[in-house]
């Protein structure tokens, strides 16, 4: 598997602090091999990207930056987790849920902002399993929350 870091770096993304949990949990968890991240919101630089709804408040594409960016801070909370990125082995699920007026249909190409970046920084170790729900309300009136499960090197 190519460099994390590399790639991060040829895509333009500089990985921040992660956002700090909304709630009593923790932002990641370590079982066995396993490492699960809990939902994280597009939130960059303390603030949310974009609010409201997919099909009325916002467009298609919002959408997909909005997952990209909830992706780069499970990242984030990876990097944090692990101190490096380089210990995964491969993205194992991602779980998308979008914030979605009446008639819209569209959850799996807005989580395809998160799938895609995987795939980009990770290679065919990007590939996951994948679940894009729609749901009614979101924290924060985000548009997007993504959680992932990740697997480590032996």
């Amino acid at each position: 598997m190519a460099d994390v870091y590399a790639k991060l770096k040829e895509l333009g993304i500089e990985l921040t602090e992660a956002p700090k949990p909304l709630g009593s949990y923790l932002p990641s968890l370590i079982t066995g091999r396993l490492i699960f991240v809990s939902g994280q919101l597009p939130i960059k630089n303390g603030d949310m990207l974009y609010t409201g709804k997919l099909g009325l408040d916002l467009s298609l594409e919002d959408g997909i930056l909005s997952a990209r960016q909830a992706a780069v801070n499970s990242i984030s909370v990876l990097e944090n987790s692990l101190h490096s990125l380089n210990s995964i082995s491969r993205i194992v699920k991602l779980t998308g849920y979008v914030a979605s007026s009446e008639g819209f249909n569209q959850q799996a190409d807005v989580i395809n902002g998160a799938s895609n970046l995987f795939y980009e920084l990770f290679g065919e170790e990007g590939r996951h399993a994948r679940a894009a729900v729609g749901v009614y309300e979101l924290p924060m009136n985000a548009p997007v929350e993504i959680e992932v499960i990740a697997e480590l090197e032996n």
